[in-house]
């Protein structure tokens, strides 16, 4: 799985951008937010990546921050929540005020995004109300955990790919972060979170 692209931005567009990555261009769909921080075409970028795989598809959705990724997994893991009204959201929204809108389960400020009805936005509050609390200290609201934010989506991937849902694995590392604090390793917060995910 790609995790993430370092190269030079060869071209940017409506909801994607392309990547040179040593002479191969990776095309990588984006939220606005996180294209507006690439910055201009022919600069030096690094974009962490979720690849989505389908039977008849192959995506690469890009994010300026491993936080940004992770809220992208979170919301994603609500039913009727796909790759574009995940990016929509975010698109629309700042990383702390969505963590706010959740918490506070303000489900009309999630339905400021392009595609999110009503209904919809009042699911989304509904089941990620309780882990966007977990979830906060990822979106840059405690400095321990934003400091980290590579070894936490790494370890955040590596519960996911063990089989968890990706709020709960999210919700699990950001507790575990918490717990260890600055500077823990990626095995030791796959280690913690696992304890705390399994309870």
């Amino acid at each position: 799985m790609i995790a993430k692209l370092t190269g030079r931005l060869d071209s940017s567009g409506a909801g994607h951008a392309v990547v040179d990555v040593g002479g191969v261009g990776y095309l990588v769909e984006a939220s606005a937010r996180t294209l507006d921080a690439l910055g201009p075409v022919g600069g030096d970028v690094t974009i962490h990546t979720e690849m989505l795989v389908g039977e008849d598809f192959l995506r690469l959705l890009g994010f300026a921050k491993a936080e940004e990724r992770d809220w992208f997994r979170l919301l994603t893991s609500v039913q009727g929540v796909g790759a574009k009204v995940a990016l929509a959201i975010l698109s629309a929204l700042e990383l702390g005020d969505l963590q706010r809108a959740l918490a506070s389960g303000d489900s009309a400020m999630i339905a400021r995004a392009n595609g999110v009805g009503p209904k919809l936005a009042q699911r989304i509050t509904h089941e990620l109300k309780d882990k966007a609390g977990a979830l906060g200290g990822i979106a840059g609201s405690s400095p321990t955990l934003s400091a980290t934010p590579g070894p936490l989506g790494d370890a955040v991937t590596a519960l996911t790919g063990l089989g968890f849902k990706p709020g709960e694995a999210s919700a699990a590392v950001a507790a575990a972060s918490e717990e260890l604090g600055t500077g823990a390793s990626l095995d030791a917060l796959v280690r913690v979170a696992l304890k705390k995910a399994a309870k």
